[in-house]
């Protein structure tokens, strides 16, 4: 996930790519600005939002809900990356709500601060930022994981939006990707299909490292991997792989040449759209396969 080695990437790579440094990453930040970054959704849905807050044992999460305008449809629980929910996920919220799913974003750090928890344009680079989503993050765990998605689980499937005869699928971004492995290990029986995006600590050697999970999961799995994630940690995605074929999961395990981390978060600094474009096609594939 986000830390001093891939900030240091993402810094060589806008001094390679000044016209990317030079974005006005404030403008955008905007919802606007960055609806209009996106291709068009072919058959989009028309959508409703509402901002919605959910009670969990440790507090009240602050949550994005969007969701097509009529009728029931299949859940998506999105987590996003470190720098949590914000107009960025939104808009990816909204994009998976056109698609036709009931999307409930979450704010992974409620506990210490209410959403946007950092101001429009900011980045992991900055030194203040990360001075303050870091010990946001260190205070989430396991336990929280699992406590979390069960909540946000029984949540969605009290709405009139979502249709609980089919299966929920989940997304994770950066240190999102662990809580999208213990999401579907926590409610096995609701999750069918689950994504990450430059997921990181996906497979470790901890006791508590998410991979151990594999075997108490159902859901067909896609693992985006970003390249120099895949650099500095190769052994990651063989271990995921070895997993998932002894516990008969279907997965899909892709290292994206030349994306760097954090490459599919519409305002990241290294935001690669072509790449993008492509992991996000395979999220709908996963979601079409398997949510029905």
């Amino acid at each position: 996930m986000c830390d001093y080695d891939t900030q240091k990437d993402a810094d060589a790579y806008l001094e390679e790519h000044p016209d990317m440094s030079r974005r006005d990453f404030t403008k955008l930040a905007t919802g606007a600005s960055m609806a209009m970054m996106l291709p068009a959704v072919a058959n989009a849905q028309s959508i409703s939002e509402r901002d919605v807050e959910i009670r969990t044992p440790d507090g009240v999460a602050d949550c994005h809900f969007a969701y097509p305008s009529n009728g029931s449809h299949a859940a998506v629980l999105v987590w996003p990356d470190i720098l949590a929910l914000r107009p960025a996920f939104r808009e990816m919220g909204r994009r998976l709500a056109r698609e036709g799913y009931a999307v409930l974003t979450v704010n992974p750090f409620y506990r210490d601060a209410r959403s946007p928890v950092v101001p429009l344009g900011a980045s992991f680079g900055q030194p203040e930022i990360r001075e303050l989503v870091l010990p946001m993050a260190r205070n989430l765990n396991a336990e929280t994981h699992f406590t979390d998605a069960r909540t946000f689980t029984a949540w969605l499937d009290e709405q009139d939006e979502v249709d609980t005869s089919k299966g929920i699928g989940t997304t994770g971004y950066c240190m999102g990707g662990p809580m999208v492995m213990r999401t579907v290990a926590a409610v096995p029986e609701r999750f069918a299909a689950g994504g990450t995006f430059h997921g990181g600590g996906l497979a470790t050697g901890n006791p508590d490292s998410p991979h151990l999970l594999i075997p108490e999961t159902r859901a067909a799995m896609l693992h985006c991997v970003a390249d120099n994630d895949d650099q500095s940690d190769p052994q990651a995605k063989v271990t995921l792989s070895e997993a998932y074929d002894v516990a008969g999961i279907d997965a899909e395990i892709e290292v994206y040449s030349g994306a760097l981390h954090g490459w599919c978060a519409i305002d990241s600094q290294v935001y690669h759209q072509q790449q993008a474009e492509r992991a996000w096609s395979r999220l709908l594939n996963l979601f079409a396969t398997n949510l029905a």
